[in-house]
């Protein structure tokens, strides 16, 4: 399954850095954060897609604390 989400982040540079966490977690088979529109596009396992944005959004906190995703 594919999703976009709004997202916030404060930089580019730290966008990246979510994007690059987020692309290492198993399952997870595309993540792209555009800084400028302010926007995520997630791909993972259908069966497990919920569960993998959750931890993908853990692990964006983790990563850098500001970062929100608005449901």
């Amino acid at each position: 399954m594919k999703k976009v989400f709004k997202i916030e982040v404060d930089c580019a540079n730290c966008a990246a850095k979510v994007e690059k966490a987020i692309s290492k977690i198993e399952g997870v088979k595309e993540v792209n954060i555009n800084f400028m529109t302010q926007k995520m596009l997630f791909e993972a396992e259908d069966e497990k897609f919920d569960e993998l944005l959750k931890l993908a959004i853990k692990t964006g906190k983790k990563v850098e604390p500001d970062f929100e995703v608005k449901m």
